[in-house]
């Protein structure tokens, strides 16, 4: 039982990351098509600006989540391994 609650655990830090991404793209997405809906329209910045942190900070957030895993199994380059302390 106390393996399944931290596999759901860690399941939930990758989903809500994931959907923070989806929202921010979703929402840059709005933010400019609602531009080109009318001829009055303007660009909403502040939902685009909203959007970009949101995305920027899920995507981020998974990007460093698999560079740490990988980095742990040694998949990645040389250039990105861990430095050893020289004694």
């Amino acid at each position: 039982m106390k393996i399944a609650f931290f596999r759901f655990i860690a399941i939930l830090l990758l989903v809500i990351p994931g959907v923070l991404a989806t929202y921010g793209f979703l929402a840059m997405k709005d933010s400019v098509f609602a531009q080109f809906s009318s001829p009055e329209a303007h660009v909403q910045w502040g939902k685009f600006a909203l959007g970009f942190v949101c995305f920027a900070a899920g995507v981020s957030f998974i990007g460093g989540w698999i560079f740490f895993r990988d980095r742990k199994r040694n998949y990645v380059a040389p250039r990105f391994k861990a430095k050893r302390k020289k004694s």
